[in-house]
């Protein structure tokens, strides 16, 4: 990965808004295996220290993310056919996204665009596809999401190439989105827009995840299914509006999918339960390993689900008690059952000091060589300490600059910080050290996204500076973004093999 740019990612979140703990996060991308449903509250501190806060960006920021709403990084499996057209992104911080852009004029008020989108932003769980950010400006309404790279449920199942998605795969599916709803129907959002094999995604470990685009309706007044009419609730054919039962039924016909590895009409398929024809239903290439048993009680299960008649149909509550029990290799990881080949870490034959200390994430070393090394890697660079004429302004920013050392060394990081940052303020040619040190003392104050933005800072002051490489991999380590910050740490390896040879010439 090259320089960054020098812009922020982004205007800051609203003056309301909650800036979520990030200090040491869980991956948000790598959720935690396979294990049984673990406590609600352990749930939703998890997440909330992983996912970015949610945020309104700037349309120019998301236009350059995704290159221009370039074509090629279109990632609805409709292309470009499909009436809101999802993007791969990646922010000047290194984050991959998922952008929505809604088409024109969906929704015409702005506002209501941002509150709606806010409101689903509150909404994390790390079995949700979580929303980070929107964007309403001119024409344009734009949700940001986290990025799954594993593709849909709808391409494991049926467009699969190598293997189909194994049984007890798919019964952890159905586990992990019962989970997801339940979840939103906490939060008070009952309501879930289209549930179907498109709206589950895979993350880096191969989890599933219920996408957040769905607690959003495509338009202010339009659809809340986009689907084909024989996979609708009933009531929705009859009245036109959603119920909370409406998305019991949907997930009634996931269960099929995932029962069939086909997109079957629910009225059809319960034609062949009725009949006693659940081998017919089931998916062939599955070529019989799975229990009888597992899969009668999820065809039950299915069945109830697609009841005609909405109160007929149990609750979410009922779901996760029903799959729960289904979970036979919770020990197992996702990425092993699908076969999924996870990126191994390889670090650079060459690391200075400070580059070891951030590969292990050993804090206390990296403290002591940021000491250690003070401003000496700025010597000989136009420096607004030294080559500005002796004033009472001057006098005043180095007394700032001697406060905001003998914090940092002392290690009262929140009032090195402080004093940091009234220094930028200060100075007309920013210094790298001051930016590597303020985002040294953000980390250990918890506050891992403003540490990457001064880490590239520090690049954009030097770009080839290898502290201003290892800062960054340090914090998006700690923000769960393990491939961009290996990445981060060969580029600051490269530039201090670079540094080396160049002395040794």
């Amino acid at each position: 990965m090259g320089c960054f740019h020098s812009k922020p990612a982004g205007p800051l979140p609203p003056k309301d808004a909650a800036a979520l703990p990030v200090d040491n996060p869980a991956d948000p991308e790598a959720a935690n295996g396979a294990d049984a449903a673990p406590a609600d509250g352990d749930d939703k501190d998890a997440a909330k220290r992983a996912v970015p806060v949610f945020r309104e960006f700037a349309l120019a920021e998301l236009r350059a993310a995704t290159k221009g709403f370039s074509a090629d990084l279109i990632v609805s499996e409709s292309g470009e056919k499909a009436p809101n057209v999802v993007y791969r992104g990646r922010l000047d911080g290194g984050r991959l996204i998922a952008v929505k852009r809604f088409s024109r004029l969906s929704w015409p008020d702005p506002q209501q665009f941002l509150a709606e989108a806010a409101g689903v932003g509150k909404v994390r769980h790390k079995r949700l596809v979580n929303l980070i950010g929107c964007c309403a400006e001119g024409d344009e309404r734009l949700l940001v999401a986290e990025y799954m790279p594993n593709d849909t449920l709808s391409k494991h199942l049926f467009h699969w190439d190598k293997q189909p998605l194994p049984w007890e795969m798919r019964l952890r599916v159905a586990y992990y989105i019962a989970q997801a709803l339940d979840h939103c129907n906490a939060e008070n959002r009952k309501i879930y827009h289209d549930l179907n094999a498109y709206r589950v995604l895979f993350d880096e470990e191969g989890d599933p995840r219920l996408s957040s685009f769905g607690l959003m309706k495509n338009s202010r007044d339009g659809k809340s299914y986009s689907t084909n009419l024989a996979y609708t609730p009933p009531e929705f054919l009859r009245t036109g509006r959603v119920i909370a039962e409406s998305v019991i039924y949907s997930y009634g016909t996931v269960l099929l999918d995932l029962l069939s590895g086909k997109h079957i009409p629910p009225s059809h398929a319960l034609d062949l339960i009725r009949g006693k024809n659940i081998l017919l239903l089931m998916d062939s290439s599955l070529e019989g390993q799975y229990a009888n048993e597992d899969a009668s009680k999820l065809v039950d299960l299915a069945s109830k689900c697609l009841q005609f008649e909405a109160r007929d149909r149990p609750n979410i509550k009922y779901l996760l008690s029903s799959v729960g029990p289904l979970q036979k290799q919770k020990e197992v990881a996702s990425h092993v059952l699908m076969g999924i080949t996870k990126a191994t870490s390889v670090l650079p034959t060459i690391l200075s000091p400070l580059g070891k200390a951030c590969s292990s994430m050993d804090l206390t070393a990296v403290h002591d060589v940021l000491l250690k090394t003070g401003y000496k890697d700025e010597e000989g660079a136009e420096n607004e300490l030294s080559f500005q004429e002796w004033t009472q302004q001057v006098q005043e920013m180095l007394n700032t600059k001697k406060f905001g050392d003998i914090a940092f060394r002392d290690k009262d990081f929140k009032t090195a910080i402080d004093y940091y940052s009234k220094l930028v303020g200060m100075m007309s040619v920013p210094s790298a050290t001051v930016f590597a040190r303020r985002s040294f003392s953000y980390l250990m104050n918890g506050q891992s996204e403003l540490a990457l933005r001064d880490a590239m800072q520090a690049q954009v002051c030097m770009p080839e500076w290898p502290t201003a490489f290892y800062l960054q991999a340090l914090a998006l380590s700690k923000l769960g973004m393990e491939t961009d910050a290996q990445d981060m740490l060969n580029d600051g390896a490269t530039f201090e093999a670079k540094k080396q040879n160049s002395w040794r010439g």
